[in-house]
C-alpha cells in the first residue's frame, strides 16, 4: 500500500510539472504579450507611450527574459507558495484571487452535492421502474436538461427569481453585503443566491449522470447473479443494495476526477452572464490579456484538482468494488 501511495504521489507531481510547462508555453503562443496589447490599446486611444516605462515593466515582470527562464522563475516560486504577480492588476496572484477563490469553492462544492443528491435517487428509480410512467417522465425531463443551454436556463431562472422571490439578479450576495465582513445575514444571502447558479450549472451534469446510472444499473439487474439471488428469495431491497447498486456506482466514483474541472470550466459562461464573482470571468480575462502568471496559476490549480480527484477515485473504487485492487497480485 505504501509503495502504491509513493508511486501515485510521484506520478502526480510529474504530471503537474509537465502540465505547468505546457500551460506556460500555450499561454504565450499568441503573438506578443500583455505589454504589447497594452501599448496597442494606448496608441489606439491616441495616448503617448513612454518607452522607459515599458522597459521598466518588462524588466519588473521578467518579460525581457527567454521563455524557459520565465517558466523556471515562476515554477520555482510556485513550489514556495508564490504564484507570481499579475501583470494586469500589478498585484500578487493570491491577492487577485482573494474572495473570488472562496466563492468558487463554495459554488463548485454546492454544485457537486446537488448533482449527486438529485442524480442518485432518480437514476435508481428509473432503473428499478423501467418503462413506467415515472421512468418516461424523468427521462423526458433529463433530455430537456441535456438539451437546454446553460445560459438560456440562467436567464429564465434569474427572471423568475427576481419576479417571484425578489432575489437580486447577479452576484452571489446582495449588493449591500459586497466587500463587507462575513456575518450571519451575509451567509443567508449567499445561500439564497446560490440556488439559481447551482441549478443552472448542475442541471446538465445531473441529467447526464442519471442516464449513466440508469443504464449501468439496468445492465447489472439483468445479469445472472441477480436472477439467481432473486430466485433464492433474497428480498428486493437487500438484493439491490448489496450487489447491483454497488457495481453500478462505479461511474459515480470514477467521475470524481473529471467532475470538478468540468464544473469549473462549464461555469465560465454562466458566471459571466450572472456576474458571479468566481474564477471563471477572471481566468477568461487573464487568457485574453495574456496575463501568464494569473492564467497559469488557475490552470495549474484545475490540473491539481484533476490528478487529486483521479487519485481519490482509484481509492474509493478499490473500496467499493472487490474486483479492483490497488496492488497487482504475485503468482
Amino acid at each position: 500500500m505504501l509503495n502504491y501511495f509513493a508511486r501515485r504521489i510521484l506520478t502526480m507531481l510529474l504530471t503537474l510539472l509537465v502540465v505547468s510547462a505546457l500551460v506556460f508555453v500555450i499561454i504565450q503562443l499568441p503573438e506578443g504579450d500583455y505589454l504589447t496589447s497594452y501599448i496597442a490599446e494606448l496608441e489606439s486611444q491616441g495616448e503617448a507611450v513612454d518607452p522607459q516605462k515599458i522597459a521598466y515593466l518588462k524588466e519588473e515582470f521578467g518579460l525581457d527574459k527567454p521563455i524557459w527562464l520565465q517558466y523556471l522563475s515562476w515554477i520555482g516560486g510556485v513550489v514556495q507558495g508564490d504564484f507570481g504577480r499579475s501583470i494586469e492588476f500589478d498585484l500578487p496572484v493570491t491577492d487577485v484571487i482573494g474572495e473570488v477563490f472562496l466563492f468558487s469553492l463554495i459554488l463548485n462544492f454546492s454544485i457537486i452535492v446537488f448533482i449527486y443528491i438529485v442524480a442518485f435517487p432518480i437514476g435508481v428509480y428509473s432503473a428499478t421502474h423501467q418503462y413506467s410512467w415515472g421512468d418516461h417522465g424523468l427521462t423526458f425531463v433529463g433530455f430537456i436538461g441535456l438539451a437546454t443551454p446553460n445560459f438560456l436556463l440562467a436567464l429564465i431562472l434569474m427572471f423568475l427569481a427576481r419576479k417571484y422571490f425578489g432575489t437580486s439578479i447577479g452576484g452571489l450576495v446582495d449588493p449591500s453585503f459586497e466587500n463587507q465582513p462575513w456575518t450571519f445575514d451575509k451567509i443567508l444571502s449567499l445561500l439564497e443566491h446560490l440556488i439559481v447558479p447551482v441549478v443552472v450549472i448542475g442541471t446538465s451534469g445531473t441529467a447526464g449522470m442519471i442516464r449513466r446510472l440508469r443504464a449501468n444499473l439496468l445492465d447489472e439487474l439483468h445479469k445472472q447473479y441477480v436472477v439467481t439471488a432473486r430466485a433464492k428469495g433474497l428480498p428486493e431491497g437487500k438484493l439491490l443494495l448489496k450487489y447491483p447498486l454497488r457495481m453500478a456506482l462505479n461511474p459515480f466514483i470514477a467521475d470524481i476526477g473529471n467532475l470538478l474541472p468540468q464544473v469549473i470550466s462549464g461555469a465560465v459562461i454562466v458566471a459571466v452572464i450572472m456576474d458571479l464573482p468566481t474564477t471563471g470571468p477572471v481566468i477568461l480575462d487573464a487568457l485574453r490579456s495574456q496575463d501568464m502568471f494569473l492564467a497559469g496559476s488557475f490552470l495549474l490549480f484545475v490540473s491539481l484538482l484533476t490528478v487529486v480527484g483521479m487519485f481519490i477515485s482509484d481509492l474509493l473504487l478499490a473500496v467499493l468494488d472487490p474486483r479492483i485492487r490497488l496492488e497487482g497480485t504475485r503468482e
